[in-house]
């Protein structure tokens, strides 16, 4: 089967990509493997502004309305095993679908953290909470542990409080090699401190605006309070890690430690506390493994969270007809994958002669709605996102002068 276009993924990339185009005028095929399309915008429920809520699955369910109105053809249920010159891709329904032009909006997956226990049933990453809570809505247990501080956790945490789970409280990881900056407070205060904004209190906003500097970061490492700050009323520990899950077949125990102010564990300050749940958030990084089955020349870029495919401005890769766009590019929120995505199709519109006036101007305006997008963006997720991005576009004309 032909098409103008073939969207692989339908998280909130995906779906706009395939919006725009289809109203420039394309025909486009969406592949998702999983059974609903919406991705990681399921699960995305908080609080915007004081009389404004992101609900990620009602956004999912108008854009999955918006594509089968417009008679996108959709395979849920699908997996793509494989990309060929020029261009064939390859369902594991052994369908074939036929495209000058594939957009890749594969997303993005969490990182584990590997610590004594990490097995056992009830101890989950806390994307799966997320999504158990607000699109399931089923709690994922009553007396819940959270190991990781960034914003997926506590905004996760938040939820899970709202709808009456006892969360204990929000701990750093333990101190591993590959992990060690997750593990630092001083590294924490200064990450906390680019969410300033995003505080429930004015005190909170307050101190942690003070704490962009320095000087302020290593000081109030150093004076956290070992009995943690309260945040939504939940306990928010810097100095306190969780060492080991215990329990037979089912999580029953959290063994904590305390930990310096560089990280590292204090001896014989351990102790045991009861709870039926543990949400562990390592950090997000780009799912990128058809891009490189596409053969496009890849860069790793710590600010993105990890291994990105290079990429021009107009989102197209090393591969002359492979588009990328959302978490693969680099991790983000689903507004600026949304923007990208749109990006996309409007390039690939022009590239398929469907936008003939002020296709230029379209592809400005789209260019600019990325970055405003980003620049507006309440939440980051990498702390140097804009570095990331700016090693990305320096890297891109280095390839391009080649």
């Amino acid at each position: 089967m032909k098409y103008d276009a073939v969207v692989i993924g339908s998280g909130p990339a995906g779906m706009s990509a395939a919006i725009t185009l289809s109203k420039n005028g394309a025909t486009v095929a969406v592949v998702d493997e999983n059974p609903v399309a919406g991705g990681k915008l399921l699960a995305q429920l908080h609080k915007e502004s004081k009389n404004s809520w992101w609900i990620g699955k009602d956004i999912a369910h108008e854009l999955e309305k918006t594509m089968k109105q417009l008679n996108i053809t959709i395979f849920q249920n699908t997996e793509v095993w494989g990309i060929f010159p020029k261009w064939r891709v390859l369902l594991n329904n052994s369908m074939e679908l036929q495209t000058n032009h594939v957009l890749i909006a594969s997303g993005a997956v969490e990182k584990a953290i590997p610590i004594p226990g990490w097995t056992i049933p009830g101890v989950m990453a806390i994307g799966a909470a997320q999504m158990l809570t607000n699109y399931h809505r089923v709690k994922p247990g009553k007396k819940v542990a959270i190991i990781g501080i960034d914003p997926l956790s506590l905004i996760t945490a938040n939820e899970l409080k709202t709808v009456g789970v006892d969360v204990v409280g929000i701990f750093i990881p333990p101190p591993i090699d590959y992990i060690h900056r997750l593990s630092n407070p001083k590294n924490i205060i200064s990450y906390l401190s680019t969410m300033a904004n995003l505080a429930p209190s004015p005190l909170l906003k307050l101190s942690g605006n003070l704490a962009k500097t320095n000087f302020i970061q290593t000081m109030g490492a150093r004076y956290y309070p070992q009995k943690g700050i309260k945040v939504w009323g939940i306990p928010l520990y810097l100095k306190k890690t969780i060492i080991e899950i215990k329990g037979d077949n089912q999580v029953e125990q959290i063994q904590i430690a305390n930990v310096t102010t560089d990280g590292r564990l204090v001896e014989n300050s351990q102790y045991k506390i009861d709870v039926d749940c543990v949400c562990i958030s390592g950090g997000l990084y780009p799912l990128v493994e058809l891009a490189a089955a596409a053969k496009c020349d890849f860069i790793y870029i710590e600010e993105l969270g990890g291994h990105v495919p290079l990429y021009s401005p107009e989102m197209e890769t090393t591969q002359q007809g492979i588009f990328v766009a959302g978490n693969c590019t680099g991790i983000e929120g689903a507004k600026i994958a949304m923007a990208q995505g749109e990006l996309a199709g409007v390039v690939i519109s022009q590239r398929l002669g469907l936008i003939k006036k002020n296709s230029v101007y379209l592809i400005k305006q789209a260019q600019e709605k990325v970055k405003k997008t980003r620049k507006n963006s309440p939440i980051t997720f990498q702390q140097h996102i804009e570095i990331g991005r700016e090693k990305a576009d320096i890297l891109w004309n280095k390839h391009f002068k080649l």
